[in-house]
């Protein structure tokens, strides 16, 4: 039997950590907002998703997420600092609170979303894993890939998957894993392996790095399922609430037909979903801890879903990706925000 001393020694430990958990999650927005600007994590360099152009500017629909934040806190999508970050480095960073949001091409599931003190706050793109291959080894499935050498990236999902899969069909292969995507196309273009995996957008961004891009092609096969979106710690609901309703502010401005180019003359819009998303009526942004023109912020100087989409990965980029499944419920697709009202 534990001593009264013992005892209340135990509930003095719990009540201190739990009082250090709130101290610690309660100031995220404070904490950001006294930096004066916002920390994000993204990859070290992914087309499309994340990466520096040649002056440095980071562009893609991950980065373009962590602008719609910093819009939405200080008015300014500039208010943003990124921290690239490897697959194996990226919970650490954040769990550590280095950075107070990752974006960064990462899939939601179970076991990252409960056993890693995170939360996810939403999906930016629905992708899933598939394969790309040289034309001229002519494989056209991927049930002709017995025995195949397979590039991949360590600490992603695409490990797991490719495994699963390859026993599901009573296949073998032998894995080159490397530590970043760079090093995986570079693996692929020297011939290390037969095959390069990842997610179907990281394929075509990975393709577009090639001397020659149109001598490898993408299998038809998708083997997995990989919701994309920001993540943040757990155990601050505003802060949590804060990312997850910057993003659904997009989605919806893009099924209201708002977009960076009228943003203000929908100011003056009768529609009451309008009015709510632009911050004319309402207090939307004050139940966030936001100014309640945060979604005029985001869309002016972001844009909505389609315009962030189009300009990073659609079909007149280098990645040439049709929005498929995620093109909004309305027109075919999954894509769906809750209301804001």
């Amino acid at each position: 039997m534990k001593s009264m001393r013992s005892v209340a020694f135990g509930m003095a430990c719990v009540a201190g950590a739990l009082t250090t958990t709130s101290v610690f999650a309660a100031t995220t927005l404070e904490s950001v907002k006294e930096k004066g600007h916002l920390q994000c994590g993204v990859t070290s360099g992914l087309p499309g998703f994340s990466q520096p152009d040649e002056k440095g500017a980071w562009t893609g629909i991950d980065v373009d997420t962590c602008r719609a934040v910093a819009a939405a806190i200080f008015g300014d999508a500039k208010a943003v600092e990124f921290t690239p970050l490897t697959a194996k480095e990226r919970f650490t960073a954040l769990q550590s609170g280095e950075i107070d949001m990752l974006s960064r091409n990462t899939t939601w599931t179970l076991t990252r979303d409960v056993s890693l003190g995170l939360n996810f706050a939403g999906v930016n793109y629905y992708d899933g894993q598939g394969f790309l291959v040289n034309k001229d080894i002519g494989v056209d499935d991927a049930t002709q890939l017995d025995g195949a050498t397979v590039c991949i990236q360590a600490g992603t999902t695409t490990e797991l998957n490719l495994s699963d899969y390859f026993r599901t069909k009573g296949m073998e292969f032998k894995p080159i894993v490397f530590d970043t995507s760079e090093q995986t196309v570079q693996g692929f273009a020297a011939g290390r392996c037969d095959v390069l995996t990842s997610d179907r957008s990281q394929l075509a961004a990975l393709r577009s790095k090639l001397t020659d891009p149109s001598s490898a092609k993408i299998l038809p096969n998708t083997i997995s399922k990989e919701p994309l979106g920001p993540v943040v710690r757990q155990g601050d609901d505003q802060w949590f609430n804060i990312v997850k309703w910057v993003l659904s502010v997009q989605i919806n401005a893009e099924e209201l037909g708002i977009t960076m180019a009228n943003a203000d003359e929908m100011l003056k819009s009768d529609n009451p979903s309008v009015q709510r998303l632009l911050g004319t009526d309402g207090d939307m942004g004050a139940k966030l801890g936001l100014p309640d023109d945060f979604g005029h912020a985001i869309v002016k100087q972001v844009g909505n879903y389609a315009e962030m989409y189009d300009r990073n990965v659609g079909p007149d980029t280098a990645l040439g990706l049709e929005r498929g499944i995620n093109a909004l419920w309305t027109d075919g697709g999954i894509l769906y925000a809750p209301p804001v009202r």
